[in-house]
Order: C-alpha cells, then sequence, then structure tokens
C-alpha cells in the first residue's frame, strides 16, 4: 500500500520524469542468437510477476490435495462465488463500454480479486472474524486466481510462436518425470522452470504462465529420509520474498498515477468508471447473489459462525483488485501507453484505484458491523 501511494506521490512530483525514464530503462540479456531486450516495467510485469504466480500455483497445488479445497463441502460455495464474482463485473463493465472495442479490451480488469489485499484488510478486524470467513476468502481468491490465469492464456496472449511452444511442451514432460521419480532437487526443477520461462515469452503465451505449469510439477510429499518437502519448502521461503519484494516492486511500478490532467472527463469516462462500478458494483453482487443463491437451493451452506451481512462484506472486499487488476490492465491497454490506444483520454488504474478503495472501505464497515457485540467487548 505505501509502495502504491509512493509511486501516485512520486508521479504527480518533480521527480515524474525520472520515475518515467526508469520504468522505461532497457535490460536486454543476450546469450548467442537468443536477445530478450525489454525495458525495466516489462521485466518486472513478466519476470518478478512470474514468480508471484508460481507462489500461487504452489498455494492451489497444496490446497487441492491436503487444504480446504480438498474437502468437497468447502468448495462448492467460494466456487460458486468466484464464478459470479467473474461473470458479474465483467457485463458490469461490457455495459459501460460495449461498442468500443478498444475499451472493451479491458472487460477483464474489474474480474481479478487482489487476494492479498483483501485478507490485509479483513486482518485488520483480528480473530473477531470467524475462521471460516476467512477460509472462505482465500478459497474464493484462489478460484478467482485460477480464473484469471485462464483468462491471460486465452484473451491476452499475442501471435503463437510454435517453435518457442515446443521448447515449453518439452519441459512439462521432464518436469513431470522429475516429480513421478521423487526428485527434491530444487535446483532441477527451476532451472527448467527459467528455461520454460524464456520459452513461454518468445512464444506470445503471456510469460508468467510458466509459473503456474512450473508449480504444478512440484513435488508436495515429503522425502521418507529427511521428511523434506519441497512444495512446503519454496512456498515458505517465497512468501516473504513476494510480499516483501514482488507485490511492493509492482505496486510501485505499475501505480504511478498522474493526476494532473484527471478532472470530470477522466473520470467519468467509460473505461475507469466502468473498472470502478465492476469492482465496487459488480463484485458484490456478483459474489453474494451467485452464494445466495447457491445457499438457497441447497448446494452450499453459510459459513459457520457467520450470518448474510458478513457474507455481504465477504463479497464487497472480493472488489479489491488491486495488483491483479492493474496487472490484467498492463495486458490489456499496454501497447497504448506511448501509442494510438491512448489518445483516448482515459486511465485503468484511475478505476482501479477508486474501485478497490470504495470495495475495500464498505467490506471493512459490513464486517466489522456484523460481528457479535460480546466478541468486540473482549478485544
Amino acid at each position: 500500500m505505501a509502495c502504491a501511494v509512493l509511486a501516485i506521490v512520486v508521479a504527480n512530483s518533480p521527480l515524474a520524469q525520472l520515475y518515467n525514464l526508469l520504468l522505461d530503462t532497457p535490460v536486454e540479456i543476450r546469450i548467442g542468437a537468443l536477445d530478450i531486450d525489454k525495458p525495466l516495467l516489462l521485466w518486472i510485469n513478466d519476470g518478478l510477476m512470474a514468480i508471484f504466480f508460481f507462489l500461487v500455483g504452489l498455494e492451489l497445488k497444496r490446497e487441492l490435495l491436503e487444504g480446504e479445497l480438498s474437502k468437497p463441502g468447502h468448495v462448492a460455495l467460494p466456487a460458486i462465488g468466484a464464478v459470479g464474482g467473474m461473470l458479474v463485473p465483467a457485463l458490469v463493465y461490457s455495459y459501460f463500454n460495449w461498442g468500443s472495442p478498444i475499451a472493451m479490451q479491458g472487460w477483464a480488469i474489474p474480474a481479478a480479486t487482489d487476494i492479498a489485499f483483501a485478507l490485509a484488510v479483513l486482518s485488520l478486524l483480528g480473530p473477531r472474524v470467524p475462521l471460516s470467513i476467512k477460509l472462505f476468502l482465500t478459497s474464493l481468491a484462489i478460484f478467482d486466481d485460477v480464473g484469471a490465469v485462464l483468462i491471460i492464456a486465452f484473451f491476452y496472449t499475442d501471435k503463437i510462436s510454435l517453435l518457442a511452444l515446443s521448447v515449453v511442451a518439452a519441459c512439462l514432460p521432464l518436469l513431470a518425470l522429475l516429480n513421478w521419480r521423487g526428485v527434491t532437487r530444487t535446483g532441477l526443477y527451476i532451472g527448467l522452470g527459467v528455461v520454460m520461462w524464456v520459452a513461454t515469452l518468445k512464444s506470445g503465451v503471456h510469460a508468467t504462465l510458466a509459473g503456474v505449469a512450473l508449480a504444478m510439477f512440484i513435488p508436495l510429499r515429503a522425502d521418507p529420509e529427511s521428511n523434506h518437502s519441497v512444495l512446503r519448502s519454496l512456498e515458505h521461503g517465497l512468501h516473504g520474498f513476494v510480499g516483501f519484494v514482488v507485490l511492493p516492486v509492482f505496486a510501485f511500478a505499475n501505480a504511478g498515477l498522474s493526476l494532473a490532467d484527471v478532472g470530470v472527463e477522466q473520470l467519468l469516462h467509460p473505461v475507469p468508471l466502468g473498472i470502478a462500478a465492476g469492482l465496487f458494483i459488480g463484485k458484490q453482487l456478483g459474489v453474494f447473489g451467485f452464494c445466495w443463491l447457491a445457499i438457497k437451493v441447497g448446494w452450499a451452506k453459510l459459513p459457520a459462525g457467520s450470518n448474510w451481512t458478513m457474507l455481504y462484506g465477504t463479497a464487497a472486499l472480493c472488489g479489491i483488485g488491486f495488483t491483479m487488476s492493474l496487472f490484467i490492465g498492463s495486458l490489456a491497454f499496454d501497447a497504448g501507453r506511448e501509442g494510438a490506444l491512448y489518445t483516448v483520454a482515459f486511465d485503468e488504474r484511475l478505476g482501479i484505484i477508486l474501485g478497490s478503495i470504495a470495495a475495500g472501505a464498505l467490506g471493512y464497515l459490513l464486517i466489522k458491523r456484523s460481528l457479535p457485540k460480546q466478541a468486540l467487548q473482549s478485544d
């Protein structure tokens, strides 16, 4: 949060030019004929965020095999809520931007939930929040991340290189073999993962997907002799790096919204307006509406110790789309930051920031109000 605020402050100060020059700094790695030449901003979005998605994949695999998502009774409600939380915000955004091919490229921006920020707001209420609600929000956000990965794969992929994809395809059975043989040498997995990331980057498929694919082959089972689990070790080791390096650096690089030319016209432009409405209105209606319907028809149950107001407040928290929305926004409109798309006066980051702040504030207030008075007095 501090890095996001710092980025906005710097982007609206005399340091703005240096900030833009920093992000545009060309960074090149060349090994023979292999050349990766990108500005620093794309190294952050394609490289560091691949590590973030790798951690998401590790968490997803662990949850599916032995965590909350391995229990059928705990899966239905967050899964159904996640579907509504992706579908309705996309429809709300489309309502504002239908008929504009350029604007419609951002339809998936409000469909994302930032698991880190949403759980951070929930944690402000401390132990008063029932564990079932924390598990519901975590599980829903994981399903949401899976949806975001699929959206990126199918809708934000450039021209495909079959040669590069063949290298990716060759890495997958090698990773599967390592997993099947019970190999616990982390370096072998990471080495193949780097090769797969470079090939994915060159293939036209977004490079962050390599992180998720690699995570699926990291063995969870512990070695019988050393009791060492590669997945648990990597997950534990990466949490600090992702939380205190990857996400802050990403926020600083992508949240630098200049407010110099922001006026009523920019606020009411269909793109930021559609994003803000999708995150603030679409998310809470989609998540809560689909959950309410699932509970009423008997497909799921209200989380233990919660009530309808608490569930609605949690649905509102899902409207915090900050990191994931900024990431999808960079994919949707990246070509336009210096080109034709931004001949129209909009900046998707304005809608993301406003919508996320409003959703977080509403969710916090609703959940705080719904907590039992006895729990409040004992705090």
